[in-house]
């Protein structure tokens, strides 16, 4: 057994995305986690998912779009704090990656194994992340399901948000959770 590789699993943990700091990962490096991050099970080699990245001023003007849709899509009027918050969502980390699950239609290769692959996706860029020394945080948050958000990221009508991947060095390690009792959630079949 690689103790390492277990051990490296065994103390993964996600980040909060305001504890990422600079730097976040050079365009090689993320370009190695985009492309490592893409190996996982995939039926039919249908890579059933793409990628929208955010750096520099784009996570600002980002901002902006999501205070937008805030303002228009919140049931009551958002406070100026609020609308804060949404312009600096993105600013949180130096870098942000929208995965989105783009099912293609073929036979043999159903919209559930194809959504399993994408959310894989996700937590490999994240665990090739880590392995580089970066934090991350995988997040969904309101702005995935905001239909002028999908808008404006250009998503197709059978397009969704699998989530957000903020990539960058944590400012400290994160505090240990309580983990589920494993025990507990495994039986033996026959039952």
């Amino acid at each position: 057994m690689n103790t390492a590789i277990f051990e490296f699993l065994a103390a993964r943990r996600s980040v909060k995305p305001d504890r990422l700091a600079e730097p976040g990962p050079n365009a090689a490096q993320l370009n190695d986690i985009l492309t490592t991050g893409a190996r996982v099970p995939d039926h039919k080699k249908l890579s059933p998912w793409r990628f929208i990245v955010f750096e520099g001023d784009a996570r600002k003007a980002a901002g902006e779009i999501f205070a937008e849709a805030c303002k228009k899509e919140d049931r009551q009027e958002p406070s100026s704090i609020r609308l804060d918050t949404e312009r600096g969502r993105f600013l949180r980390s130096p870098v942000v990656v929208a995965v989105v699950s783009s099912v293609k239609a073929r036979p043999g290769a159903p919209e559930w194994e194809q959504v399993l692959s994408v959310g894989a996706l996700c937590f490999n860029m994240c665990l090739t992340a880590n392995a580089l020394g970066f934090g991350t945080s995988w997040l969904s948050e309101w702005i995935a399901y905001s239909p002028m958000v999908r808008q404006a990221l250009g998503l197709a009508e059978h397009e969704k948000i699998a989530g957000f991947i903020y990539i960058g060095t944590p400012m400290e390690k994160p505090e240990e959770r309580e983990r589920p009792n494993i025990d507990a959630l495994v039986s033996r079949w026959p039952a």
